[in-house]
């Protein structure tokens, strides 16, 4: 690890214009790259004490040997630049959006002399008309049927072409009229040319001139009596809408746009662009990116833009990007953009209408790009064992943590104290293994207090089910029962006892059971303890343990802020690599362990806030406790009111009418509120609250 003070520039030697400056390792391998509107702020910042830096940008600085930088004139210039060096020598600690597909274009070949419509992917090749991307290319390929109708371009290879145009017949498409078959002379090249802009015309948004020609032609033949161009005319008309309908409208004002949204956590941000055209979605695409640099949104967004767009010219840069967060210097954004269209770009926030309504469809599409991104990683098998390997290494265990529980204290400023209990074995959920506890010992907001609760119900359950099925004496090392070995992570300690199956049992059939058949609710201990949490909720785990008298199970915490592994009796965490497959596992537990915990806390909360005196009456169902309320109006009203009264409602005899009386005289208010000030009483109002 470098000390960033053995290549620190001396004062005074970093130029305050704007500029890119280049870190390298110590074999001289470019690992970030950055601009600047003033390379000495900016270049300076990364030398300040490294307890103060991100620790990403710790990592990227201890790392790193030396630190060059190159002047330009404007900061359009550093963008252009910025981007050409991440391009060419492509930094381990810059952010690089990757995709796990290449995405097919509808590409029309204009640098040919017959330009032919196609399926294209991989790069964009200059004199080629590209639209899209779509998701699919038979998605493409049903649209340009549609519309051969009405533009026969050709579509064959270039193998066919020549092969037609040697023998003289054309292919079945120029029989059957979706191709004009310039390969055999029934067009020239210029009519056939006019025929592909045409159609490039039409898939760029300008579909009402030719749809209206269409309509007009066929109104004209109908008229002249040739009812059978009139009818193929009107057929043309309908397979063009049929193609525009295929992209569904978004934007009615038939705006050319580029929506961009982003979702992110601490460790990967997904990233998701819908291309508008004429205010219809002409295409969809989406990337995953770990954040190997300390980046906001504002940051993502920037490179998302100079990867999406630095290759790219005219038309296909919109004349609008919508995004969710603007970068940190807009106005050369926006002009570098301008730059590459030709004209003048709109890089804004929608704020309101059917733009912001879009917006927040392409957000929910990154939200699921990147759970699903999680999830795929979370299932490969390799990974798993990987992750588990790495968190074994990390914590100084003896073998990988096979079955991992976590645990996380969720409030509402010290109301409804609730916490979770989640399980994850061989790096999966568990989700039937779950558990949530209310923490009764004591009141009010405790974090430290209650996880010490939490786990000592928990493992006290462990130690009653062992003594139970007289596991009690046996110590971890003892040989277990014969028979094949269950599927699932083994638990500490002999295998249950009990007549053993001639077949391997399962992972569930192995766990033990109650006396009807249910698994136990706390039978097995986990190899790891993790905590939601720093130093404290650690400290009151491993407390917890002690106290049982348990010592042969590992406890963590992971504190969110700087995603820091704590140990016990450790004054220093535990930094795991920021690619490390052991931290991700770890994050993705407690993350669903703070799900499941607030999950139930609002749950708990909004039964609470709808609790009523009359829930207490015996006998009183929901329909009839809301016609009293109907009837009366109010809770108070309902409590002055007589018997006799009571029984007035539909559907309440006198008996019960009597229980809720008394159930409301029981709850009613020892005196009413007097305001000192004035004197006046302030009267209760309970509303329409039940």
């Amino acid at each position: 690890m470098a000390d960033p003070s053995s290549y620190r520039p001396k004062p005074g030697q970093i130029p305050d214009s704007p500029g890119v400056y280049k870190f390298r390792d110590e074999h001289r391998r470019v690992i970030y790259v950055g601009k600047a509107k003033n390379l000495r702020q900016r270049v300076a910042n990364y030398f300040q004490d490294l307890a103060n830096l991100h620790p990403r940008t710790r990592t990227m600085v201890t790392t790193a040997a030396s630190v060059e930088w190159t002047v330009v004139s404007t900061e359009v210039e550093a963008l252009q630049l910025e981007y050409s060096w991440i391009k060419e020598f492509d930094p381990r600690f810059n952010v690089k959006y990757r995709d796990d597909k290449s995405y097919p274009y509808l590409a029309v070949t204009l640098n040919e002399e017959f330009p032919r419509v196609q399926v294209m992917r991989g790069a964009k090749k200059k004199g080629v008309r590209y639209f899209g991307p779509y998701g699919h290319a038979w998605a493409i390929r049903e649209t340009v049927d549609l519309m051969l109708r009405v533009f026969p371009v050709r579509t064959c290879s270039a193998g066919v072409f020549k092969n037609a145009a040697r023998t003289g017949r054309p292919c079945l498409l120029g029989y059957i009229g979706k191709c004009s078959a310039p390969c055999v002379g029934r067009v020239t090249p210029e009519e056939h040319r006019d025929l592909a802009e045409d159609f490039c015309d039409f898939m760029a948004g300008r579909t009402g001139t030719y749809i209206r020609r269409l309509e007009k032609d066929m109104m004209q033949a109908a008229e002249e009596m040739e009812y059978e161009r009139a009818a193929r005319l009107r057929d043309d008309a309908e397979a063009l809408k049929r193609a525009m309908e295929k992209s569904a409208v978004v934007l009615a004002d038939a705006t050319d746009a580029d929506l961009i949204a982003v979702a992110e956590d601490e460790l990967e941000a997904a990233l998701q662009i819908f291309h508008v055209r004429g205010g219809r979605v002409r295409g969809q695409r989406g990337w995953v990116t770990d954040k190997v640099e300390a980046v906001d949104t504002s940051g993502l967004v920037e490179h998302a833009l100079q990867q999406l767009y630095g290759e790219e010219r005219g038309d296909a840069v919109p004349k609008e990007v919508l995004v969710p967060a603007l970068p940190e210097d807009t106005e050369a954004v926006s002009q570098w953009l301008a730059e590459r269209r030709g004209s003048q770009v709109s890089l804004r926030i929608p704020q309101r209408g059917d733009k912001k309504d879009l917006m927040a469809t392409v957000q929910r599409n990154a939200q699921q790009a990147l759970g699903l991104h999680k999830t795929k990683r979370a299932s490969d098998l390799t990974t798993r064992s990987r992750a588990l390997e790495e968190i074994a290494e990390a914590l100084g265990l003896d073998t990988a943590p096979l079955r991992i529980e976590c645990y996380d204290i969720s409030h509402l400023q010290g109301d409804d104290v609730v916490a979770s209990m989640v399980v994850f074995e061989d790096g999966l959920a568990r989700k039937s293994e779950y558990r949530r506890f209310q923490i009764k010992g004591f009141e009010g907001q405790d974090d430290v207090r209650s996880m010490h609760e939490v786990i000592g119900r928990r493992f006290k359950r462990y130690l009653q089910e062992k003594e139970r099925t007289g596991e009690w004496e046996e110590q971890a090392g003892d040989t277990p029962a014969t028979g094949p070995a269950p599927t699932g992570p083994a638990p500490t300690g002999p295998a249950p006892t009990g007549p053993v199956p001639a077949v391997g049992p399962t992972a569930e059939d192995a766990e033990p059971r109650e006396d009807d058949g249910r698994p136990k609710r706390f039978a097995y201990p986990p190899q790891l303890v993790v905590v939601d949490g720093g130093q404290p909720q650690v400290a009151a785990a491993r407390r917890a343990l002690d106290e049982l008298g348990i010592d042969d199970i590992a406890v963590c915490g992971l504190a969110k802020r700087l995603e820091e592994v704590w140990l016990p009796d450790d004054d220093d965490p535990v930094v795991l690599p920021r690619s490390s497959e052991g931290l991700y596992l770890l994050q993705r537990v407690r993350d669903e362990a703070h799900r499941f915990a607030i999950t139930y806390q609002r749950a708990k909360r909004a039964k609470r806030i709808r609790t009523s005196p009359l829930d207490d009456v015996s006998g009183l169902g929901e329909t009839r406790k809301q016609a009293l309320i109907k009837h009366f109006g109010s809770v108070k009203k309902l409590r002055q009111a007589t018997i006799d009264e009571i029984c007035e409602v539909p559907g309440i005899g006198r008996r019960t009418a009597e229980s809720v009386a008394a159930a409301l005289a029981s709850t009613a208010p020892a005196a009413p509120a007097v305001n000192t000030a004035t004197g006046e009483i302030i009267e209760e109002d309970d509303g329409g609250s039940s």
